[in-house]
């Protein structure tokens, strides 16, 4: 895997590139969709290629539980399996594991779990992780990390990262010894931990460094910490990090802080929110956020957003999708989940755009000013 960095802001850390993968070119920053379970929720591939997609996430855990790793390995891994043409990320499976598992035990060797579907018990270990994850073939795949809470004291964070460290030595010896099971390239990224302590931050980067060839993620933020924190902590990785390698900011997913965390040298970006959100009627628009399903869109025959390009702007109106989300017709989730993806795809584009141009810093500072202008964003 190759990053190139095309542009940079003069006024900020903010730089425009494209990491090359064996399934294609990706523009940076960029913004990921979640796929978690081999699919992006109700969303299809040609739909996502239409609004530029040119990478998705895929869940390790999930994958790994229902229909297997080593069943979508025998189909040729993720990209045959659901039928996507362009880059994969896998994150590793410890943030769910952490998350939606009833643990059993964390220790040294790895995570005992039971699974949050029907209570089978499982292991996970940077060994395991790898292999699930050369199993499901993606492009970029993640260290096996331990995750702690937003709020977790520091004799919990402190473990946290030197486990973290002892296992990218065990991912790494692992990948560097196991046969290939696809004929394209694996690119594993590090994942930094260390909560808001700077020290322990650090400490993460210097252990973690020498087994980062093109790419480190950073762990561990938006788990429930201040949001003053989160940012003071990205700019501490701003200056931390080498700047030939693309960043990954995992789980931050607001648009006004992606454009604060581009500001700061971040490159690339994954959340569940737009979907999410999508399918319970909030939706992102170029005037602030609408919430479909409120009483006052009922009579409301024009566009969600007249500046959006998707299928809903395009096609229907808000009384319609508040009418088909009210009922609980699918066709309402697609589409609000559709138009959200639009509007974190254009955003990035956007991003792109005025970085090359010279002109992030204006444009963000009007952005952040008028979208936070309107209150829920």
């Amino acid at each position: 895997m190759k990053f190139i960095i095309h542009h940079k802001d003069d006024k900020s850390s903010a730089r425009t590139g494209e990491i090359n993968t064996d399934h294609g070119v990706i523009p940076t920053p960029a913004f990921m969709p979640i796929g978690t379970r081999a699919s992006v929720k109700a969303i299809s591939p040609d739909e996502l290629y239409t609004l530029e997609t040119n990478i998705i996430l895929g869940n390790t855990y999930h994958l790994y539980l229902k229909p297997g790793h080593e069943l979508i390995g025998r189909a040729g891994g993720l990209h045959q399996f659901m039928n996507w043409k362009r880059a994969l990320l896998t994150d590793s499976g410890g943030f769910q594991v952490f998350s939606l598992a009833k643990l059993n035990k964390i220790s040294d060797d790895g995570v005992e779990f039971q699974s949050h579907i029907d209570g089978s018990r499982h292991m996970f270990t940077p060994e395991s992780s790898m292999e699930i994850q050369q199993h499901l073939g993606a492009d970029i795949i993640m260290a096996f990390d331990q995750c702690p809470p937003g709020q977790a004291d520091y004799v919990t964070v402190e473990a946290a990262v030197d486990r973290t460290t002892n296992w990218i030595r065990r991912c790494k010896e692992y990948v560097s010894k196991a046969n290939g099971i696809h004929d394209w390239e694996q690119t594993l990224f590090p994942i930094i931990q260390g909560n808001i302590y700077p020290d322990l931050r650090e400490r993460s980067i210097d252990e973690l460094l020498p087994f980062s060839d093109c790419g480190i993620a950073i762990g561990g933020l938006a788990v429930g910490e201040e949001k003053s924190d989160m940012f003071e902590t990205i700019e501490q990785m701003d200056e931390l990090l080498p700047k030939d390698q693309p960043r990954y900011l995992m789980g931050v997913g607001r648009p006004t802080d992606l454009v604060r965390s581009v500001k700061r040298g971040m490159d690339m970006f994954d959340c569940v929110l737009p979907t999410r959100n999508a399918r319970n009627g909030q939706l992102f628009t170029s005037n602030g956020i609408v919430n479909i399903t409120n009483h006052k869109h009922r009579e409301e025959f024009f566009p969600v957003d007249e500046n959006c390009r998707c299928d809903l702007c395009q096609n229907y109106t808000r009384a319609y999708l508040r009418h088909l989300m009210n009922v609980n017709e699918i066709l309402g989730h697609r589409l609000a989940s559709l138009h959200n993806l639009a509007y974190y795809m254009d955003l990035m584009k956007t991003i792109r755009r005025e970085i090359n141009a010279g002109s992030f810093d204006k444009w963000s500072h009007h952005y952040l000013k008028t979208m936070l202008e309107f209150k829920g964003m």
